[in-house]
């Protein structure tokens, strides 16, 4: 990020905290300033009187107004105290097994299970209650909310965690309620629970390159985004950029990626399972596969940051020839093929891309005829 003076620093010193952050450190937790996590299966947590757990905010300066991440660990044989909240909540579970129960004021109530790789999210303002599984091993989960924009309109957090309103529309007690099925509509899948993100079927979508899979999420009804891809070894995906808020978190597969902001070096994150990386807003950000077998990630967000076309396209799948915010691999920097291609090698691989270049340049010069 730019730098400026200290005397200009100075004067907007009383608008850099905010009633969210004051909030968090309440609750007696540490925020991680950071846009890349090696490993969230090793974060350190502390003690989170509150929710009965322990707990620390990943919460990096690109997205902390408009959505937030934590991790929390529940002891082996332990619960979570009960909680609502008037804001939305993303759960992926990251180790562990166990339950959760949801309720609301009517007393309609439904508890369902959970395993290492399920992800659901919390109807709006619903009580809610995480127990652990096992008597022996802690479970530990991600959560993304939009917490801060929630905390930062309203600033009282008993209003927040204590106003009694059931949103029926969301949530009326369905006993199927977190059935791990869904309705799917193109990219779309309409549900509430994912029993595991690591082997979900996914979608062609030859948009973002390399012949990947792709799904997108709408769970419980919420105005939050999530969406799951997946790309074959030996390939890597399109560069593009888009709003702040997305925790891109590595379900399998090894590799690295690569976050810049317009017109400056290309940043290198390497990965593996468990690893998550954040782009800050308006940097660009590319994912390379340089493992045996295909590479997954899931992206958790807020829809609110979405840029689309008149055609509900994000243009972060179109390209940037035609005004999107897409990289075509024949724009790209030269040396993203050059280190893609070391690294396979070193790897005992060798890159599988020369057919999808091959595919895109017939496409090029197919659009620059029709201009």
């Amino acid at each position: 990020m730019p730098k400026v003076s200290e005397d200009l620093a100075k004067r907007f010193a009383t608008e850099k905290d905010s009633k969210y952050q004051a909030w968090v450190h309440s609750e007696g937790l540490d925020i991680i300033a950071a846009h890349y996590v090696p490993n969230l299966h090793e974060v350190e947590v502390k003690p989170w009187p509150r929710r009965n757990g322990y707990g620390v905010f990943i919460n990096h300066e690109a997205s902390r107004h408009s959505n937030d991440c934590y991790v929390c660990d529940i002891p082996p044989g332990g619960k979570l105290a009960p909680q609502r909240q008037l804001f939305e909540e993303m759960i992926y579970v990251l180790d562990g097994h166990g339950s959760t129960s949801v309720w609301n004021d009517a007393g309609q109530e439904v508890t369902f299970e959970w395993n290492a790789g399920s992800l659901f999210a919390i109807p709006l303002n619903c009580w809610h209650q995480h127990f652990n599984g096992s008597g022996m091993e802690k479970a530990r989960y991600l959560a993304v909310t939009n917490a801060p924009m929630v905390i930062n309109l309203y600033e009282e957090a008993d209003f927040v965690f204590n106003t009694p309103y059931d949103f029926k529309s969301r949530f009326q007690g369905e006993p199927e309620y977190f059935a791990n099925e869904g309705k799917q509509n193109g990219f779309l899948l309409e549900t509430n629970f994912v029993s595991n993100t690591r082997t979900l079927p996914l979608i062609s979508a030859k948009e973002r390159g390399a012949g990947g899979g792709h799904i997108r999420f709408n769970l419980a009804k919420g105005s939050m985004n999530s969406h799951i891809s997946e790309f074959p070894v030996g390939t890597y995906k399109k560069a593009h950029l888009h709003g702040p808020g997305a925790h891109v978190i590595i379900l399998d597969g090894i590799g690295f990626s690569y976050m810049w902001p317009e017109n400056s070096p290309l940043q290198r994150y390497d990965w593996q399972e468990g690893s998550m990386i954040v782009p800050p807003d308006r940097w660009y950000h590319q994912h390379f596969n340089t493992g045996h077998k295909p590479a997954r990630y899931l992206a958790l967000k807020y829809e609110g940051t979405s840029i689309r076309n008149e055609q509900g396209v994000p243009k972060a799948w179109i390209s940037k020839r035609v005004g999107g915010d897409q990289i075509d691999y024949a724009d790209e920097d030269p040396i993203v093929r050059e280190t893609f291609e070391n690294e396979l090698r070193k790897n005992g691989l060798k890159s599988q891309m020369e057919p999808v270049y091959e595919a895109e340049r017939a496409t090029l010069e197919a659009l620059a005829a029709d201009e």
